[in-house]
């Protein structure tokens, strides 16, 4: 008996081993996209050429400066985006900086939203999905896998600026909520503060239109699901970094940046002073695709054609992430493999019917 069960013991761990060295297991996990917030920003800080150039600045380049600019390139970035270059610098990972040969990229070849997206959250590439318009996904994607796993019903939400996440989810297949664009947050029951948040969007200008709200309503509505519901698994999908970014507002690009920032840290220190959350729950940032910069006057767009919009990053913290900060080895990441990583670390593995990119975590726990 006791062979067997040194045998049956081996076993499972060599194959945890060849699992994919996953990390250590959260309970909770926490997922945030910045919609098309360039590589460029997040390791250097402004960019001076876009800040003095008129037709970006709109006579706002002191502004620009005095909020951003340091000549030490750590206070600068650290100005724009201070949880991301103090915590999780800190006790993190953060991929990206291809001044160093760290890369990370799409693998769809279009670089734009809906199939970046789709990419990252079912670890896949689908051509045919070559529009943002494209119906309701049919591939089943890593959140909607996650909800169908014991201990996880009910236990997942997704919360997004643009109406396309709808289709992008597959709300009504995945059959956990996606409050995106003008939706009400609350459903049939909404809290007080669901109910003012209700209301303010419906009165709200919203600058980008019907299909797209204002970050600041997005946000609120996932902290108050998050404070009242306390879902396992949440995703929140800021917009306003790309927006801006193609209205050619650089200094409101910037500034949305840096509220997301102050945002994700919000999210982390209420997490962290939460015993449901408390040193249990996974963070992890990225972006569906970068702009253009190699010619400055691309940055506000993206796309086959703009040839460095591929670009991407993205940063992590928590439970089994050893903190190595800004990765500055040369290597290459595909934003297939985010799907599987997320998974695994739940505890779980990914395996709809579709291919899917290999985990992150051998790199990760290297």
């Amino acid at each position: 008996m006791k062979k067997h069960l040194f045998s049956l013991v081996f076993f499972s761990l060599a194959a945890w081993v060849a699992f994919g060295q996953a990390p250590a297991k959260v309970e909770n996990l926490i997922v945030i996209t910045l919609d098309g917030l360039r590589w460029q920003e997040v390791f250097y800080g402004v960019d001076t050429a876009l800040a003095a150039d008129p037709a970006f600045n709109h006579g706002e380049q002191k502004q620009i400066l005095d909020a951003y600019w340091a000549d030490d390139l750590q206070e600068r970035r650290r100005k724009l985006m201070p949880f991301l270059w103090t915590v999780i610098a800190k006790e993190g990972q953060i991929y990206g900086n291809r001044r160093y040969g760290n890369r990370v990229d799409n693998v769809n070849p279009y670089w734009f939203s809906y199939p970046g997206y789709s990419e990252i959250f079912c670890g896949y590439v689908d051509t045919a999905i070559n529009t943002n318009s494209y119906p309701p996904n049919p591939h089943v994607n890593v959140l909607e896998y996650i909800h169908q796993q014991p201990g996880f019903r009910g236990r997942v939400a997704a919360f997004c600026a643009w109406d396309a996440f709808d289709r992008i989810l597959n709300e009504q297949r995945a059959g956990f909520p996606v409050v995106s664009g003008p939706d009400s947050c609350g459903g049939s029951k909404p809290t007080p503060r669901e109910r003012l948040l209700n209301d303010m969007k419906r009165d709200c200008f919203s600058p980008f239109g019907v299909s797209e709200q204002l970050d600041v309503f997005t946000h609120y509505a996932a902290l108050e699901y998050l404070r009242d519901k306390n879902p396992r698994v949440l995703y929140v999908g800021y917009g306003e970094t790309d927006e801006w970014g193609h209205a050619g507002r650089y200094r409101f690009y910037l500034d949305a940046a840096h509220q997301t920032d102050q945002w994700i840290r919000d999210l982390w220190n209420w997490v962290q002073a939460h015993p449901k959350y408390r040193n249990k729950t996974g963070l992890f940032i990225t972006v569906d695709h970068g702009r253009g910069d190699a010619v400055k006057s691309e940055w506000t767009s993206h796309g086959q054609r703009v040839s460095d919009s591929h670009e991407t990053w993205f940063a992590l913290l928590g439970p089994g992430v050893p903190p190595k900060g800004e990765v500055k080895m040369p290597g290459q990441v595909y934003q297939t493999q985010y799907a599987q990583t997320l998974a695994e670390w739940l505890g779980l593995r990914y395996q709809p019917k579709h291919p899917v990119g290999e985990s992150l975590w051998p790199i990760l726990r290297k």
